[in-house]
């Protein structure tokens, strides 16, 4: 079992979300999980080309 990722845990509370370290250490296992969720499924890359030309589509540029 790997060891919880502490320093990319507080990185994340402290760093981005600015929590106090009181907040953070009352959090749960779930809430922590709950905070970081949207994070790690936004590092998952921009949209596939499919779905920019739907997107560029529904709204085009007004030049």
């Amino acid at each position: 079992m790997a060891a919880f990722p502490w320093d990319e845990a507080m990185a994340l509370c402290f760093g981005t979300l600015r929590l106090s370290p009181k907040d953070f250490w009352a959090l749960s296992p779930r809430e922590l999980a709950a905070l970081a969720s949207p994070l790690s499924r936004a590092r998952g890359g921009g949209p596939s080309r499919a779905r920019l030309g739907e997107l560029l589509q529904l709204y085009p540029d007004r030049r």
